[in-house]
């Protein structure tokens, strides 16, 4: 499979596994003969490549199939080699998620949300930056406790999935002051009950002095558009309403549809 932008997971833990018993590990390069191909994809509008052969062995979200890697493999350490230009470390400090949105896979493939990890076994000693994975990182108290561990340290983080606004509260806030982001502190608004949550975060960031210029959020877009344009336009007013401290600078907030 061909480099991506963002690095596979999976295929990478897999090529550490493979290394650590001796074999050579490449990206799949068309009619050589390998012993064994791994194709992974996260998502299913993802194309599948028409040039792989029958014996591929297949895995992730994108293809289906919900199966985990085995525990040999998966307490690997990622080969970041496959990604040269990977200049972050990557990984999950909790699986599963506490809801079972009709949109999500999550619960199906991981269950209810449980530990992973701790932070000390993600990061990468050539790099001060961490993304993390986790689908509801805020439902776990050890994800939570995790994330306190991270803003004590120098290491910049970013949760690229969204954060859950409805768990958002004071103790929250204070860690997410402390913490130093790589660039978004990011949210989701998949439904429009989710709304007046976001109020709650404007003031909540305003009581801890946190900047709002720094807040991203995911929209989750489905069949129905006008449920999605007003929760774009309720968030856009929302935007516009933001009170400013004398840190912040720059737009007031990002909307990201998705």
């Amino acid at each position: 499979m061909k480099n991506k932008s963002f690095p596979n997971y999976a295929l990478m833990k897999i090529s550490a596994y493979y290394k650590s018993k001796g074999h050579q590990v490449e990206w799949w390069i068309p009619d050589k003969k390998y012993d064994m191909i791994y194709s992974s994809k996260v998502f299913d509008f993802t194309p599948e490549n028409e040039h792989l052969p029958k014996n591929t062995i297949k895995g992730g979200t994108g293809y289906g199939i919900y199966e985990e890697l085995s525990q040999e493999i998966d307490c690997c350490y990622p080969d970041y080699s496959l990604y040269p230009q990977c200049d972050y470390a990557i990984g999950f400090l909790t699986r599963g998620c506490i809801n079972h949105c009709s949109f999500c896979v999550v619960p199906k493939k991981e269950g209810d949300i449980k530990p992973y990890a701790v932070w000390q076994d993600l990061v990468r000693s050539t790099s001060d930056k961490l993304v993390l994975m986790d689908n509801n990182i805020l439902a776990c108290e050890h994800g939570i406790e995790q994330l306190k561990e991270l803003s004590e340290t120098n290491y910049k983080i970013d949760l690229n999935q969204g954060m859950d606004i409805m768990l958002l509260n004071d103790e929250i806030c204070s860690i997410l002051k402390k913490l130093k982001w790589i660039k978004y502190i990011r949210f989701s608004c998949d439904k429009e009950y989710q709304l007046p949550y976001f109020e709650k975060m404007i003031q909540l960031f305003d009581k801890h002095k946190i900047s709002k210029s720094k807040v991203f959020v995911y929209i989750l877009v489905q069949k129905d558009l006008e449920n999605a344009d007003r929760r774009v336009q309720a968030l856009h007013n929302m935007c516009k309403s933001f009170s400013s401290h004398p840190e912040e600078t720059g737009t007031a907030a990002g909307w990201l549809l998705r």
